[in-house]
């Protein structure tokens, strides 16, 4: 039905000059004006839309090299040895209070202490 509305100029002229006598001469330029101005802000922010997206991962030809994990800072080592040792004085603690000498506790994990 709108594809017909268009498909002669004499149409096309028609439907110019009722749009020209409904909104009148002067308020076209500001409409176009406003249009246009939308339209702008439109593309600005589809533009930021896609610069907040993040990048795809880049692929490579070859086999997939295994990362390692970056050394810790030296302060991370001294929070590390910290924490190693207080583990070992806990199953100290641990084995004395079930009657067992430090040296007949099992080593034992973090986690399966209980």
């Amino acid at each position: 039905m709108i594809g017909d509305l268009f498909d002669s100029p004499w149409k096309i002229l028609i439907v110019a000059v009722v749009i020209i006598v409904l909104f009148g001469s002067r308020k076209l330029p500001h409409a176009a004006r406003s249009l246009g101005q939308s339209m702008r802000i439109l593309k600005t922010e589809v533009q930021g839309l896609h610069e907040d997206e993040p990048a795809p991962p880049a692929t490579r030809a070859g086999p997939a090299e295994p990362r390692q994990a970056p050394a810790p800072a030296p302060d991370a080592r001294a929070q590390i040895q910290a924490l190693q040792a207080q583990i070992s004085s806990l199953r100290q603690q641990t084995a004395a209070a079930a009657g067992h000498g430090p040296a007949d506790s099992p080593a034992r994990g973090p986690r399966e202490m209980s």
